[in-house]
C-alpha cells in the first residue's frame, strides 16, 4: 500500500488513483489538474474530452508565460488558456481507474466528486541534443506523479424557510412621517 498525501479523508467512503513518473508535461498537468479539481466525475471526463476536442479551454494561471489568449478562458474568468491533449488523455486515464476502483469499493459512481487531485514533479529525463560549432546542450523532459481522491458527495439539505422580522431603523424624519401617517389613517 501506497502513502498518499491526503490522510484525513477516510477510506471507506472515497476511491484513490495514481501515477508515478509519468512523461507528460508537469506544468499543463497542473494546471489541468486545478481545472477538474472539485468537479463530479461524470462533469470532470466530460471537460477532459472537450479539452481533447478543443470544444473548452484549460485556464493557465501559475504557469502562464508565454501563453496565448483565447476566448474559451473567459468562462473561467482568465484571458490565458489552451488544450493540453496529453495531459487531459493521462488524467482522463486516472479518472477513469480510480472509477473503477470506486465501483470495487460499492460507491456509487454516479455521486462521485473529484475531492483531491496533486500534480507533482519527478525527476528529470536527461537526453542531450547537438547544436552548430560541435556543442552539446541538455534536452530534458519534466515528468509527473499524479494522485487523486473521488469521494461520496453529501446529501444537500435544503434549508427551511427562515422568518426573521428585523426592527427597521428609522431616523428622525422617517419617524414623524410615520406618526404623521398615522394620525391621518385614525
Amino acid at each position: 500500500m501506497v502513502r498518499y498525501a491526503a490522510q484525513e479523508i477516510p477510506a471507506a467512503k472515497s476511491a484513490r488513483a495514481r501515477g508515478s513518473y509519468l512523461r507528460v508535461s508537469f506544468k499543463n498537468t497542473r494546471e489541468t489538474a486545478q481545472a477538474i479539481n472539485g468537479m463530479k466525475l461524470q462533469r470532470a471526463l466530460a471537460f477532459l474530452e472537450n479539452v481533447t476536442n478543443k470544444m473548452e479551454a484549460v485556464p493557465m494561471r501559475r504557469y502562464a508565460g508565454s501563453t496565448g489568449r483565447t476566448a474559451q478562458g473567459q468562462n473561467w474568468g482568465v484571458s490565458k488558456a489552451r488544450w493540453p491533449e496529453k495531459s487531459a488523455r493521462f488524467l482522463t486515464d486516472l479518472l477513469k481507474n480510480a472509477e473503477a476502483n470506486a465501483d470495487g469499493k460499492g460507491l456509487d459512481t454516479g455521486n462521485l466528486i473529484v475531492k483531491r487531485i496533486q500534480v507533482n514533479q519527478a525527476p528529470k529525463g536527461r537526453r542531450r541534443t547537438y547544436r552548430a560549432h560541435g556543442r552539446i546542450n541538455p534536452y530534458m523532459t519534466n515528468p509527473c506523479h499524479i494522485e487523486l481522491i473521488l469521494t461520496e458527495g453529501e446529501e444537500v439539505v435544503q434549508k427551511g424557510p427562515q422568518v426573521v422580522k428585523r426592527e427597521q431603523r428609522l431616523n428622525s424624519r422617517q419617524r414623524g412621517t410615520e406618526i404623521r401617517r398615522a394620525l391621518t389613517q385614525a
